[in-house]
């Protein structure tokens, strides 16, 4: 059940940025930095742990799950470090999701040739 609850969540995340992409104007970069700010807003609220709680993978891996994600840094940055947490608490949170995404980009850009669109 747990599959199901997350493949329906992160599906209607992406039947969202589909619809946004068929029927406006947005750029996929702009949906995608309306996917983080909204994730940041929800988690900042607490209404995102919820969703996250009801889903799991399919509410963390998507991109509101990283805002929400840099939300909850930030906020448990600023309960011990004060105004400073502002500034550091996104970077600790994300730090290893990021770290893993940088090195599995190097990996497979050293693994794998890259040929030309022509």
């Amino acid at each position: 059940m747990e599959y199901l609850k997350a493949f329906l969540v992160g599906g209607l995340f992406c039947v969202i940025g589909q619809l946004l992409i068929d029927y406006t104007k947005l750029t996929p970069a702009r949906i995608l930095v309306c996917f983080v700010v909204t994730g940041v807003l929800l988690g900042a609220l607490n209404l995102y742990q919820p969703v996250i709680d009801f889903a799991g993978a399919g509410a963390t891996v998507p991109l509101t799950g990283f805002g929400a994600l840099l939300a909850e840094g930030m906020r448990k940055a600023v309960d011990q470090d004060g105004f400073l947490g502002i500034f550091t608490g996104g970077f600790t949170a994300g730090a290893g999701g990021i770290g893993a995404a940088v090195i599995a980009g190097l990996l497979v850009a050293l693994i794998f040739k890259p040929k030309s669109k022509s």
